[in-house]
């Protein structure tokens, strides 16, 4: 028959003891601080999975919409692309590669009635546009067909239609980065621009500045006679850094190869920089459970004084008694740790459930729509946060038991006996 060791059954023991009415002493209450010393840890483990999982699918959620409108890789030259339709198919024989197309790109004034904003141009090829963004199916009116070559039409993101009140069939003055000789002098180049279409990608920043034609068209506008650029797809945008440096060896010297990550480096760097900073504070949540824990620990030794003397006598040596409370300790942080790694996990995994639920009941709304353009909370649960999470939150609590363990195998039996 398998026997349990002492050490082990002993610790459990003290670690669920209960109040026992023919003795005086605090084991209620003991237990009472143990019960604490669990819930602090399990809550520490589970604030931080929540907030790690909001801020990674945060950080996703506008990552992929982002590149909904952006390419994961851009070839560009300044001088332009003579010769890109060889280049594209040169580039889509290339791994990892699933589409390329040609693009303009440039900035202008739009101007209409007495409103004028600055925006984005993007000259697209619409047949193509389809394999490196979902623009296509970003149009909330009108269709990315109808950006025909000599047409001069012009598809407005959704914002930007609103802030100088546009719709579909008005016309709009566009004025480009390039100048015409008149009698006058040089002045500035413009052209009058039928909306076609509006986009709206969720993404305020480009809803907000964009302006898509035909590549053809805008190309005529800034006198240009090719794209001034390539944009590319892969099959794992993770990937993007790597194909920019292998598509930089193939490409001309004079190319300039990016990737979504350095495009967007500022703003992806901040989301890192916040997550580990909201890492480093909460993990101060689990420290303060594991002093918490300590304290728990140190009561216990003190109450147990007696019972530590009588194991001396009875032949126990210094390590078994630290073995006991180290296995106390440790039970303690071991379930602390797995309550707040389920209980995490549950309001992770039904966040948008939850959230919803809370602002009905209370008639608020988090993320008000013509504030944030994500109106919903987003959680992405990753496997790596969650057992650093509960790995970091054991370590701690074991940690917390090394200086009581230690100080209970110091108990001596005669000083411990005198005055009981």
């Amino acid at each position: 028959m398998l026997r349990i060791p002492i050490e082990l059954e002993i610790g459990l023991r003290y670690t669920r003891s209960k109040r026992r009415k023919t003795v005086g002493r605090r084991d209620g209450f003991l237990s009472f601080i143990s019960g604490i010393s669990t819930a602090g840890i399990a809550l520490g483990v589970a604030a931080l999975i929540v907030v790690l999982s909001v801020m990674n699918g945060f950080q996703k959620d506008v990552r992929d919409r982002m590149l909904s409108v952006l390419s994961h890789v851009e070839i560009t030259s300044p001088d332009g692309l003579p010769n890109w339709e060889d280049l594209s198919l040169k580039i889509a024989a290339q791994p990892h590669v699933v589409g390329v197309a040609p693009m303009v790109a440039s900035q202008g004034l739009l101007t209409r009635e007495n409103v004028m904003r600055g925006v984005a141009i993007r000259g697209i090829l619409p047949s193509e546009e389809g394999k490196v963004s979902d623009l296509p199916k970003q149009f909330v009116a009108g269709s990315i067909e109808d950006l025909k070559p000599g047409s001069f039409g012009v598809a407005l993101g959704a914002q930007l239609a609103s802030m100088v009140g546009a719709h579909v069939g008005d016309r709009i003055n566009l004025i480009v980065p390039e100048t015409d000789l008149s009698p006058a002098g040089a002045m500035p180049r413009m052209r009058t621009l039928q909306v076609v279409g509006i986009v709206d990608s969720g993404h305020y920043e480009y809803d907000s500045s964009l302006a898509i034609m035909n590549w053809k068209d805008a190309a005529a506008l800034l006198r240009l006679h090719d794209p001034s650029g390539l944009r590319i797809k892969e099959d794992d945008m993770q990937r993007a850094p790597e194909v920019a440096n292998q598509l930089a060896q193939i490409v001309p010297q004079d190319l300039w190869v990016t990737d979504w990550s350095r495009s967007n480096r500022n703003w992806f760097a901040a989301v890192q920089t916040e997550k580990k900073m909201m890492f480093i504070i909460l993990t101060l949540i689990i420290g303060v459970a594991a002093f918490n824990l300590v304290s728990t620990l140190v009561m216990t030794v003190n109450e147990k004084q007696a019972d530590i003397a009588i194991l001396r006598t009875m032949g126990a040596s210094s390590g078994l008694i630290q073995r006991i409370f180290l296995i106390q300790g440790i039970a303690i942080g071991l379930l602390g740790s797995l309550a707040g790694v389920g209980f995490g996990l549950l309001i992770a995994l039904n966040i948008d459930v939850i959230v919803p639920t809370i602002e009905a009941i209370f008639h608020v709304q988090f993320l008000p729509r013509e504030v944030y353009f994500i109106s919903e909370l987003p959680s992405d649960v990753r496997a790596s946060d969650v057992l650093t999470v509960g790995l970091m939150a054991f370590g701690l609590s074991v940690l917390a038991t090394l200086y009581p363990s230690r100080r209970a195998a110091k108990v001596q039996p005669a000083e411990a006996l005198r005055y009981e």
